[in-house]
């Protein structure tokens, strides 16, 4: 039950947030334990630039299936080598977009983050690996703003800011004015859920159709595998769904079949997967799952 979930986050006194529990279209539970404020989203943030890859492709601006040269031939460092230039011309957006590119440090470093991650001299393999790294979703934001000419923020604000009612998110950049990409956003508990409700309803929010249907379905089915059973277009498989991943307990988890989604916030830096059990003792069950 909802009541023995909130109970128990007290008594161990997890640093939690908020959460919110949306069943066939209405929230049906929701809990503040701290006022609603924006807090970080961390690598939640990975499935908003996953999103503007959907929508500039929609739009006819930009193709996952094009090299990550194509898009950023005219930000590459004159002094890179030709074996880093071939590499360059052999990643796909979609490897960028399903972190099947091996080799990448986990974040950018230096004054320079697109020069670092443009000539790091990883080894480019035909075979798609699943290596988890903050680069990919960087570079891949960064293709898109250039895709589009503009800022991926601006771009998304009447595009999906706005008809989420998602007013001036708070997001990180990184030293060249890039969006990281990668990390960064802050939101509330309810903006969060937004993303994922329009996901669930199959890229519809409040009647109107900002993402296409086919995309929410490749985006959120298995695009690679893990050792966590799935990965999408910076999604996670989960259960018979699939979620939305942040460190240290920001969770957006998604159930089409019983057009359920649970979302919670929290500041757990170690120990986060002890909400997610109960959350699964506790909520899950009362919805068949």
């Amino acid at each position: 039950m909802f009541e023995n979930f909130i109970q128990k986050v007290k008594e161990n006194n997890w640093p939690v947030y908020g959460i919110e529990v949306f069943y066939q279209g209405l929230v049906v539970n929701k809990y503040d334990f701290v006022p609603e404020n924006r807090h970080p989203i961390y690598s939640a943030t990975k499935v908003f630039t996953s999103t503007a890859a959907g929508i500039a492709a929609e739009e006819g601006k930009f193709s996952i299936d094009a090299s990550l040269y194509d898009y950023l031939k005219e930000e590459i460092p004159t002094d890179v080598t030709h074996e880093q230039l071939e590499t360059l011309r052999k990643i796909s957006i979609k490897r960028l977009l399903t972190m099947s590119v091996p080799g990448y440090p986990f974040r950018p470093e230096g004054n320079n983050w697109l020069d670092f991650s443009l000539t790091f001299p990883i080894q480019y393999s035909n075979t798609p690996v699943f290596d988890y790294s903050n680069i990919p979703a960087y570079l891949a934001g960064a293709a898109v703003e250039k895709a589009v000419g503009e800022h991926l923020i601006k771009y998304l604000d009447t595009r999906l800011f706005k008809p989420l009612g998602i007013e001036n998110p708070e997001y990180m950049n990184c030293p060249s004015g890039h969006f990281y990409g990668a990390s960064g956003i802050s939101l509330t508990v309810n903006e969060l859920s937004r993303l994922g409700q329009l996901y669930l309803q199959n890229g519809q929010y409040n009647n109107k159709q900002i993402l296409s249907e086919s995309w929410v379905k490749e985006a959120t089915a298995i695009q690679q595998m893990n050792r966590e059973g799935g990965y999408g277009y910076y999604f996670w498989k989960y259960k018979d769904g699939y979620s939305i991943n942040g460190k240290w307990g920001q969770k957006c988890y998604v159930f089409p079949e019983q057009q359920l989604m649970i979302t919670y916030l929290a500041d757990l830096e170690k120990g986060s997967d002890a909400i997610r059990l109960t959350m699964e003792q506790e909520i899950l069950p009362g919805y068949g799952i």
